[in-house]
């Protein structure tokens, strides 16, 4: 055991253990407690010490195991009492994880925190599906906006991105989805390319192709669920399979 309280927040990638960094595993493997959330590979724990303490703090949709303020004061509980407390989170911890409240937290109750940046699932996602996000001559800028607000509903940005020629990733937004279509069929996009990727980077990852006017069928009908990417633009008929799935939905 450490004998002094620390915190470090590690980003675990968007879901294959494989795409944790380095550094993410040597904070795990140093680490007195591990608090993960429930989209972080279980094959990433087989690197925590058998003397370690696990505290499963996930959260999906509603359900909530804990409270982001409990998730808080576990941490600086945790390293006050064990010492080494890794907080190990999905994706990045400072791209709609909640990383900065945590680092902000830990900052008020003295606790000497780091950070390990981790692979977001906003960016890896569609790298791995063969989308670039910016592509010369087609998309000069992308953005990450989340699906949904605190109030639960659509985010603001959605309509103001909708009228931009940038590529937009939606994380959390799959709720959303014919939302999000009808805004951007509102501005004119009816056929503007758009992929959602359900479990990315797993092997029960499910993807589906289509334009704003036919993607909601397709979700449907690939049975796709969260948690799933929503990305948007011309860089997805990039896909290698997007004309191919295109002529196939022309052709039923």
């Amino acid at each position: 055991m450490n004998t002094y309280p620390k915190i470090t927040l590690v980003g675990a990638g968007p879901g294959d253990s494989d795409l944790i960094s380095l550094k993410g595993l040597k904070a795990l493997s140093t680490a007195d407690v591990v608090l993960y959330d429930a989209l972080v590979d279980d094959a990433l724990l087989e690197y925590i010490p058998k003397t370690a303490l696990r505290v499963f703090v996930g959260k999906r949709a509603s359900h909530h195991a804990y409270s982001q303020l409990e998730i808080n004061q576990m941490m600086v509980n945790f390293a006050r009492s064990h010492g080494h407390v890794v907080r190990l989170k999905g994706g990045d911890p400072f791209v709609f994880g909640r990383g900065g409240e945590e680092l902000e937290y830990a900052a008020q109750h003295d606790i000497p925190t780091s950070v390990v940046p981790g692979i977001s699932s906003s960016i890896a996602l569609a790298g791995l599906q063969g989308i670039p996000l910016t592509y010369r001559g087609i998309s000069e800028s992308f953005w990450v906006i989340t699906g949904a607000t605190t109030t639960g509903s659509i985010s603001r940005d959605i309509y103001t991105a909708a009228q931009t020629a940038a590529t937009v990733v939606v994380l959390m937004g799959l709720n959303k989805l014919a939302e999000i279509v009808q805004i951007y069929q509102e501005a004119g996009k009816r056929k503007l390319p758009i992929a959602v990727i359900q479990n990315g980077s797993l092997p029960n990852e499910k993807v589906a192709l289509g334009t704003m006017d036919t993607i909601v069928a397709h979700v449907k009908d690939r049975g796709i669920g969260a948690p799933a990417v929503i990305v948007i633009g011309e860089v997805v008929a990039k896909h290698k399979q997007f004309g191919l799935e295109q002529t196939n939905a022309i052709a039923v």
